[in-house]
């Protein structure tokens, strides 16, 4: 049974459990501005939607139990249906990144109150393999949020930040440089894998992951308050 529970295996659940909640939210959230936004495709083939199934792709979900960071398929967009095309892209783009960052809060939310949840009900001496599983998972899942959140908002094509940034460029070059997405998206896979991405996206994951503890703080106040730390 403690095998079951091994740090090793956590992670795997915990990236299972993130692309079955945190891709299809991101992918949603995309699909549900745009909509607002006056764009009804992706409602349309039926991407409007939390089901996993709707927006799976393959190799961004093996990317995702292998390196951690996944992707789905994106989300078709006319932006011809915009009254502003950069500004709706750009609004749109970054409903992705946002769902994720709120997850990520929703999720560190989860893990402090069953941790500290479990110590005012259990004791502290009284530890509990599966509750430690479940404790786990959800911190877990609150730094992948977040490090899908900052892969997005990387300002490069097919990013998500790609097109907040094409809100300062010059309409030409933002287009011209979209049709080499695919190319640039490989080669940062690549610079991922090899290591060279790794520190600086650490680096900013650590600022978001501290930023949304500092915004959970009152969690940790009441139940220091409730358990007399």
């Amino acid at each position: 049974m403690f095998g079951f529970f091994d740090g090793g295996l956590l992670i795997i659940v915990a990236r299972i459990l993130a692309f079955a909640t945190a891709i299809p939210f991101h992918e949603a959230a995309h699909a549900y501005v745009s909509d607002k936004l006056g764009d009804h495709t992706a409602r349309q083939l039926g991407r409007l939607t939390l089901n996993p199934i709707k927006h799976l792709d393959p190799f961004g979900l093996l990317a995702m139990l292998i390196i951690g960071i996944g992707w789905a398929k994106p989300v078709p967009i006319n932006v011809e249906a915009y009254k502003n095309k950069k500004v709706g892209m750009a609004i749109t783009a970054a409903a992705g990144p946002l769902s994720n960052l709120l997850l990520a809060y929703v999720s560190i939310l989860v893990y402090k109150l069953s941790a500290y949840g479990w110590v005012a009900y259990a004791g502290a001496a009284d530890p509990n393999v599966v509750m430690d599983a479940i404790i786990t998972i959800f911190y877990y899942l609150a730094v992948i949020n977040i490090n899908l959140a900052v892969f997005n908002m990387l300002p490069i094509p097919p990013f998500d930040g790609s097109r907040i940034f094409g809100l300062v460029l010059p309409e030409s070059l933002y287009f011209k440089v979209m049709k080499y997405e695919r190319f640039i998206m490989f080669g940062v896979l690549i610079l991922l894998w090899v290591g060279l991405l790794s520190k600086p996206l650490m680096t900013l994951n650590g600022w978001v992951i501290s930023g949304m503890d500092w915004a959970t703080g009152y969690v940790d106040l009441i139940f220091k308050a409730v358990l007399g730390g």
